[in-house]
């Protein structure tokens, strides 16, 4: 597969414009569900918001109108005779009970209306209680209310001659005389939970969740299903102690799966309607969107795929053809030109391809010219060894005629001219052991010493096991040559001249130290500039055989062969001292040799 994808470019341009064009549209999907999925869920909560403030409405419309209703019993003139008499009136009773059997057969989520007498008169009521829950829910929790106060209790269940058991939550008031305001009797309207259970039903709660309405105390109040019409399916009814503010959204969870919360305040009562929607309702629309997605993103991606193919091959169908051409050329051929068929890319191409065969072809012609031309210098350069030989026989037999006339300071210097000059040809090697160069740079020293007698004495002092180790050529000698000619001839003094060599962290460190002028700190900083300046081959060709040069070939030399630490370093100080120093690194494998 790699080596598929290395070799061709086809493959290279059909996976990257494929990637291109296909990652783009796989984000635009996940985007779009994304947003789809958030819409979806957002429409849901909002229209389970709707429904609850709709069923709200109509709550709260028979709450007020309960306790309008309460308020038109208390003020009616009978009802507030009968409670105050002293003593029974049992026509006054069976009027009062006609107008509230009237009063409670115009309204059917009505299930009882009953008047009690704090003086033990019989209880007024539209239809014959054979037992009621309210005095036992009164007598379990007697501080939970003030008797003084209207207030709605917590259901309750209700036996009548009419509906037989009801469940119900009243309304509770007092009912106190007109003119004395004192408490003459209670008002309890019981309004039937089966009422608010069909508005909740026909509310279109969605099926797969729950609505409820449960009162201050969080209990429940009313849902849409009876209690033993429960099933395990709907989820049960959460944490509500939690809620806060008058309506809200939130999400919950029961352990198995997670559901949103969505609750309302009653604003007369301050109950709150709380309806759970399933997540899954979501999911299944989400699944829905997701297809829809996928299947759209998938036939995009199809025809990309069939598109970019096409149009690939299209592309890369002419340069096959040139890398076929190209890969059957013999290099010991000339270069076979390709007709230009196109002005386009690969047209220009093929142009180009063609100038550059006749640019190889003629190179090829001016290789073979200039091999033929080393061929004749190298003839030339074998001829000429003749001369050095002659003048080392030249300089042979000087020095054998020094030595028979006794003359032992001649000799001794023209046998070290012979050396020297015999290493400095040394048959065109770059390259010597540290001991030749070491005597190269004594043989030098032998010479300048008899030129310039009395002016210097010299000192060598090199670690015996660098003696064997390959060093670059002629570099003590230029150093020797500057601290004699620039340091020592110029002082009237006599001076010293020493030569350092060890072996320290890995490389070899070579120092020319003189006792001659030394330089101030200006003309020190000049020949540093000097050294580190770029190559110019005309200036140095100018500059050759003056002051520095020497060195800043030195310099040139030692970075070239061995990288930029290994140039020179120079220290000086004025009238004291000159110090030149330089370090050859020692490859890694000989280190511990």
């Amino acid at each position: 597969m790699t080596l598929w994808f290395k070799q061709s470019l086809k493959s290279k341009l059909s996976l990257l414009i494929l990637v291109a064009v296909i990652a783009p549209l796989l984000a635009t999907g996940v985007v779009s569900y994304r947003i789809a999925s958030n819409l979806t869920e957002k429409i849901e909560k909002e229209s389970g918001m709707n429904t609850l403030r709709q069923v709200s409405d109509k709550l709260d419309f028979l709450i007020r109108d309960a306790e309008t209703m309460s308020v038109f019993i208390i003020g009616q003139k009978d009802i507030q005779t009968y409670l105050d008499r002293g003593d029974a009136d049992y026509a006054l009773y069976s009027q009062n009970v006609a107008f509230l059997m009237n009063l409670a057969s115009s309204k059917t989520y009505i299930s009882n209306i009953t008047i009690t007498s704090t003086r033990g008169h019989p209880a007024l009521s539209n239809t014959t209680v054979v037992h009621s829950g309210l005095p036992e829910l009164q007598t379990a929790a007697p501080r939970s209310h003030d008797p003084d106060v209207k207030w709605w209790t917590p259901p309750y269940e209700n036996r009548t001659t009419d509906d037989g058991v009801a469940e119900v939550f009243s309304l509770v008031r007092p009912i106190r005389d007109m003119s004395k305001f004192k408490r003459i009797g209670e008002l309890a309207i019981s309004i039937d939970i089966s009422e608010v259970r069909r508005m909740l039903q026909d509310a279109g709660w969605n099926a797969g969740g729950q609505i409820w309405l449960i009162n201050r105390d969080n209990r429940i109040v009313a849902s849409p299903a009876a209690d033993d019409e429960a099933t395990e399916s709907r989820p049960p009814l959460p944490d509500v102690a939690r809620l806060t503010g008058p309506e809200g959204v939130m999400n919950v969870s029961d352990g198995r799966e997670s559901n949103t919360l969505l609750y309302y305040t009653l604003p007369g009562l301050e109950w709150k309607l709380v309806g759970v929607i399933p997540t899954k309702i979501y999911t299944a629309q989400n699944k829905y969107v997701l297809t829809l997605t996928a299947y759209a993103i998938g036939l995009a991606a199809l025809l990309a795929v069939v598109l970019v193919l096409y149009f690939i091959t299209w592309v890369t169908r002419p340069l096959a053809k040139i890398s076929k051409k190209l890969k059957d050329i013999n290099p010991d051929e000339p270069v076979t030109r390709i007709e230009v068929k196109s002005s386009d890319e690969i047209g220009m191409l093929l142009h180009s391809y063609n100038k550059l065969g006749d640019r190889i072809q003629r190179l090829k012609s001016q290789l073979q010219e200039h091999e033929a031309k080393k061929k004749e210098v190298d003839i030339q350069a074998l001829q000429a060894q003749i001369h050095p030989h002659f003048l080392y026989n030249t300089l042979s037999s000087i020095q054998w005629n020094a030595l028979m006339n006794k003359d032992r300071q001649t000799a001794e210097m023209v046998g070290a001219l012979s050396d020297f000059l015999r290493f400095s040809l040394n048959d065109g090697k770059e390259f010597c052991t540290v001991q030749q160069e070491v005597s190269h740079a004594q043989n030098y020293i032998r010479i300048m010493s008899r030129r310039f007698q009395d002016k210097f004495d010299s000192a060598f002092f090199i670690d015996p096991a660098l003696h064997s180790r390959p060093m670059l050529k002629l570099l003590l000698q230029p150093l020797i040559e500057n601290s004699i000619m620039h340091g020592l001839q110029k002082q009237k003094k006599k001076g010293s001249l020493f030569v350092f060599g060890e072996c320290r962290d890995g490389a070899m460190t070579f120092v020319v130290e003189d006792t001659g002028l030394g330089m101030d700190a200006d003309k020190l900083l000049k020949l540093r500039r000097d050294l580190a300046a770029p190559d110019d081959p005309e200036e140095d060709r100018a500059a050759a055989g003056k002051s520095g040069y020497g060195l800043r070939s030195v310099h040139r030399r030692l970075q070239l062969h061995y990288g930029g630490v290994a140039g020179l370093r120079i220290d000086s100080d004025p009238g004291i001292r000159t110090r030149i120093s330089f370090q050859i690194p020692i490859p890694i494998e000989e280190v511990g040799s």
